[in-house]
């Protein structure tokens, strides 16, 4: 009696352990499914969110299509409500954009062949027109520098780009502007990068920068000639004014050449000796340096009288001799 009265408490005592875990398992089943639906209900609703809701950031702005119409006016920044299936957003950047412009071959006002190349700076001032007004606004605005580009390049010579390139660059600009304000692209800036010349023309230009350079040399150096010509004229004419400043000015050289350590010696010999010396004597003048005066030339003696001619000499030879006066033909 006790065994089976003992068999049957264990018996019962185990049923109530599976009841108990089954019940456990249970409520943690009913926890598990709960926790999961959540999950699910939160991925759902966040998909939803993102269809129903748009972030658009600061620097963009969002044209709606309702039905295919356009909105009025763009949208943003921040979080923009829309119907999944009856609205479309397109969203257009704000920021200035750089488009580069690739080399192009143009042929100058004085028919020199080079190629230009540029960058432009631009953004859009009006979303709607940038994504009604032209399908691709960005390749339209490169393609409107490139042209815009090669136009400008024509209408100048090529001096006038070298040395003028600030100029070149707004007339570009106001060009493109011109050209892009009807689909909302605002042109900020347009800079010419480089210009390729041929290489016969940068040596022909070479040589012609140098001797540019030589004339100048030249032109300064016979400026300073004439300047330094007419200082001289003045000390000249202010030395000769007073006999004196020649002797202190000898002294002052003397003076310069002394302080250098040579062995050159100087004998001034004073300009008036030379001068006396240069100027002729006189008859009593009895200085060894005096130079004689000049002796008179005496005249050229006359001319010797003219020989007649001999009458014999002449019949030798067998030439006629005219008759003179008071003669009488004699016989042979």
């Amino acid at each position: 009696m006790r065994t089976g009265s003992a068999c049957s408490h264990l018996g019962g005592t185990w049923h109530t352990e599976i009841m108990v875990l089954s019940g456990i398992l249970a409520s943690d089943a009913i926890v598990g499914g709960i926790i999961g639906g959540v999950v699910v209900l939160a991925f759902v609703l966040m998909i939803g969110f993102r269809t129903l809701l748009t972030v658009v950031t600061e620097y963009q702005r969002a044209v709606f299509f309702r039905f295919g119409r356009i909105r009025a006016q763009a949208k943003g920044p921040g979080l923009i409500f829309r119907i999944p299936g009856v609205d479309r957003v397109v969203k257009v950047n704000l920021r200035v954009e750089v488009v580069d412009i690739p080399p192009q071959s143009a042929i100058t006002a004085d028919n020199v062949t080079l190629q230009v190349d540029a960058v432009v700076y631009f953004r859009v001032a009006d979303p709607v027109k940038a994504v009604v007004g032209v399908d691709n606004f960005r390749l339209a605005s490169q393609r409107i520098a490139m042209t815009s580009l090669r136009s400008i390049i024509g209408r100048h010579e090529l001096d006038n780009l070298l040395a003028h390139r600030e100029d070149i660059n707004n007339e570009l600009k106001a060009q493109i502007a011109l050209s892009t304000q009807g689909f909302g692209v605002e042109v900020h800036e347009v800079q010419i990068r480089d210009i390729s010349l041929p290489g016969e023309l940068v040596r022909a230009m070479s040589r012609q920068a140098e001797a540019e350079r030589e004339r100048r040399a030249k032109v300064i150096a016979a400026t300073g000639e004439l300047e330094a010509s007419r200082e001289l004229s003045e000390a000249a004419t202010m030395l000769a004014s007073s006999p004196g400043s020649m002797q202190l000015r000898s002294l002052q050289t003397l003076a310069e050449v002394a302080t250098e350590h040579n062995s050159t010696l100087i004998f001034p010999i004073p300009i008036e000796l030379l001068e006396f010396m240069r100027r002729p004597g006189a008859a009593d003048d009895a200085s060894p340096f005096a130079v004689p005066p000049p002796r008179p030339v005496p005249p050229a003696p006359d001319a010797a009288p003219a020989v007649a001619p001999v009458p014999g000499a002449a019949g030798a030879i067998g030439m006629s001799v005219p008759a003179t006066d008071g003669a009488e033909d004699q016989p042979g």
